[in-house]
């Protein structure tokens, strides 16, 4: 490797922890006292053989405050452990068990749901409609600190990235990487108005919309064979000429997303071969892309290099910036940053290949196909 290749790819990394920087001090956060929501507030949350989580998931959503007119849906998507009635057996009237056909030809399973908890509510173009996963633990001022911030910045959705909860060492490795890659390489206020698709960062651990933002973007027929449909969500906001994109949620939720290295590789499996702009080769080009900017500094250091290691140390102060504005873990996980990007090295092979087999499942239920047409490429 040759040193003047060293020096760009580690000016790379230093330029990524600079933005990193800037991000974090741009990025939405709710007040610590949000104002009161007038507004009705409807949560939708989608379950599948979620008997496990759902009952401390629907605690901690009765628990909030500050919402006058709250309304929960669960929408059971085909469970066979008992979900539905660890649900019946939450006592409470602001909650609506609603069991979702299977999905339509065309639709996957967990939009479809969500279409279907939207359709069970009452319509108000004033209101709110909120997207939460079973795994999710919302803090009590959760929903008014989101709504709070659609409010004070105008906008018609927000995604409050929840602090990520790590167990293993494969999930200490990989989890943080979904906040380090927005921080570094999404400018924030620029893709908060930006219709590009590349421009798009969302988690539908938590989504909040208005519900004319929504409607507007077409809800989840819109999205209604994606994958990655909080992204495709957010995307079709834009379209519609609404703005919205990821705020602070480390103040207003938690999340262990996945437990163990077989729950991790397996969910990462469904989705990051459409990460970026919905392609697999894009996908695997930024992969690329990031392993030669935060993997061969690192490396070149190894052998004595000193602009590697500026380059690691930029790429370890990065993510540590990233880290403590999100709620994440700081140290020594953040020693280990070339290691997190090999292991999404390894998950992103394992995702293509298993798209271009058509071999994908989750939850259960196979992933569509891929489509035998002319390759996908970034555009607006």
């Amino acid at each position: 490797m040759s040193g003047r290749l060293v020096r760009v790819l580690a000016g790379l990394s230093v330029a990524g922890a600079v933005h990193a920087a800037v991000n974090v001090a741009l990025l939405r956060r709710p007040p610590a006292d949000p104002p009161p929501v007038r507004r009705p507030v409807t949560v939708v949350l989608p379950v599948r053989n979620e008997a496990e989580q759902v009952g401390d998931c629907l605690a901690a959503l009765l628990d909030q405050r500050g919402v006058d007119d709250l309304r929960v849906v669960v929408v059971d998507d085909g469970s066979t452990d008992g979900t539905a009635a660890v649900v019946r057996a939450v006592a409470d009237p602001r909650i609506r068990l609603v069991t979702a056909d299977p999905p339509p030809p065309g639709w996957l399973g967990k939009p479809h749901a969500c279409a279907v908890g939207v359709d069970a509510t009452d319509r108000t173009d004033d209101g709110i409609v909120a997207f939460v996963d079973a795994d999710v633990r919302l803090f009590p001022d959760a929903l008014a600190g989101a709504v709070a911030v659609l409010d004070r910045h105008r906008l018609d959705l927000v995604s409050p990235w929840p602090r990520q909860l790590t167990g293993g060492t494969a999930e200490r490795l990989v989890q943080p990487l979904q906040q380090w890659l927005w921080a570094t390489t999404l400018p924030l206020r620029l893709a908060e108005r930006s219709p590009r698709p590349s421009l798009a960062a969302a988690n539908g651990q938590f989504l909040v919309l208005t519900r004319s933002g929504y409607d507007r973007a077409g809800g989840h027929g819109a999205v209604r064979g994606e994958v990655l449909e909080d992204i495709a969500l957010l995307r079709a906001v834009k379209r519609s000429g609404g703005r919205g994109g990821p705020v602070d949620g480390s103040r207003l939720a938690a999340c262990r997303m996945y437990d163990g290295w077989p729950a991790l590789r397996d969910g990462y499996a469904k989705s990051l071969w459409g990460a970026v702009a919905g392609s697999p080769v894009a996908s695997s080009a930024a992969a690329a892309a990031l392993t030669a900017v935060w993997v061969l500094p690192p490396l070149a250091a190894l052998r004595g290099s000193r602009a590697g290691l500026v380059g690691y140390a930029a790429g370890v102060v990065g993510r540590g910036i990233a880290a403590a504005a999100t709620g994440g873990r700081l140290w020594p996980d953040v020693l280990a940053h070339p290691a997190s990007v090999l292991v999404l090295d390894l998950l992103m092979a394992h995702s293509v290949i298993g798209r271009r087999r058509g071999t994908l499942r989750w939850r259960g239920r196979p992933l569509p196909a891929p489509k035998r047409t002319r390759p996908e490429t970034m555009g607006a």
